[in-house]
């Protein structure tokens, strides 16, 4: 017989002392994973308040329809995103702005580019929107009849615009203010050009 059998290895026991500090390490590996996990999720959530922030007050601006001037297309309380940083809009776009009441306080309004600058505008008493001496069709206005307005206020037409200048006019042609009462609005009153309206009636 054999008797030069291999003897089995037998696992070399861990000191009590080096199980304890393994542990301890893992816990600490345990704890540093756990507080970086939080500083990515604190990452995060900073970067989309940013994101945020810079849409709704760099890039993007939300208000409401203060009035009925842009009856039907807008109805009053209708809320308005508008895109900040288009302050040269052309004719037919749709605008946020600001003009001085009577009291001269600043207040906001939105209405219908007709006429940029260099362009010549006139309303005459028949109740016709000339730009530039031609008639304008206006295929999203319902109130088809657009009038001048009798005020100290109200440009004598032909009006010629002049730089950084356009003519707006409210969709309700009847009762909208508009550049029929205080004459063209100007590029720095300009608060942005509107993109999407959300219908806020019977909510």
């Amino acid at each position: 017989m054999d008797n030069n059998n291999t003897p089995e290895t037998v696992p070399e026991a861990v000191p009590e002392e080096q199980a304890d500090e393994e542990k301890a390490e893992k816990k600490v590996k345990k704890r540093e994973r756990g507080v970086k996990a939080y500083q990515r999720a604190i990452i995060r959530i900073i970067a989309f308040v940013l994101i945020v922030w810079a849409l709704l007050f760099v890039f993007l601006g939300l208000t409401s329809m203060p009035n009925g001037d842009m009856y039907p297309n807008i109805a009053a309380g209708d809320l308005i995103l508008f895109y900040r940083l288009d302050k040269t809009p052309d004719a037919q776009d749709v605008i946020v702005f600001k003009k001085a009441d009577a009291s001269g306080r600043k207040i906001t309004l939105v209405g219908r580019v007709v006429a940029v600058e260099g362009d010549v505008v006139e309303v005459t008493k028949d109740g016709v929107l000339l730009v530039n001496g031609n008639a304008v069709y206006e295929s999203k206005i319902f109130d088809k009849v657009t009038e001048p307005y009798a005020s100290n206020s109200s440009p004598t037409y032909p009006l010629t615009l002049g730089k950084d200048e356009c003519f707006v006019l409210g969709d309700k042609r009847s009762e909208a203010t508009d550049s029929r009462l205080f004459g063209p609005v100007l590029k720095s009153e300009i608060m942005g050009t509107v993109v999407m309206i959300t219908r806020r009636n019977n909510i």
